[in-house]
């Protein structure tokens, strides 16, 4: 299975007023992720599954994702959230689901969270070394059986700017 960890666009910051997972993409935040969405459509990469964080922000990235063409099905994780926990997310979701060998599921979601997920999935813990930008993403080749914690193969992490 190929996972693909990808980060929300560019978001309104955090202010008074304003429910962090209320905040929206910017106007900014939105054309980048879509020009990145473009670009990954031309280089024919296509997702069999979107699952998402139920925050603002990670679902419009999510909807630029499907509206780009790069999959068809979006789901909602609250294991997704910035207070996520992978080991959760393996046991409801990966695990019981048994996804085919060649399946390429992309996840949507918050800093640092996903790059700690990447590397608890490349080196067993977290080292905080890996830095995903907005609207980056990071691709992961877990391995066909067995836990994918620290066995897992990074081939893939770009940042937006090399795809626009």
């Amino acid at each position: 299975m190929e996972l693909y960890l990808f980060r929300h666009g560019i978001a309104e910051e955090k202010e008074t007023g304003i429910k962090d997972e209320e905040r929206k993409l910017t106007k900014e935040g939105r054309q980048k992720t879509e020009k990145v969405a473009q670009r990954l459509v031309t280089l024919d990469l296509h997702f069999d599954l979107i699952i998402t964080s139920p925050l603002v922000r990670a679902q419009q990235t999510a909807e630029i994702l499907i509206t780009a063409g790069l999959s068809s099905q979006i789901e909602e994780s609250s294991h997704l959230k910035p207070e996520g926990n992978i080991n959760n997310w393996l046991l409801d979701w990966l695990e019981p689901r048994k996804y085919p060998e060649k399946t390429q599921l992309a996840l949507v979601g918050h800093e640092p969270n996903l790059s700690n997920w990447a590397e608890i999935l490349l080196w067993g813990e977290a080292k905080e070394r890996l830095v995903l930008k907005k609207a980056g993403m990071i691709g992961i080749k877990l391995p066909e059986k067995g836990s994918p914690l620290g066995r897992s193969q990074m081939f893939w992490l770009t940042p937006p700017k090399y795809l626009l």
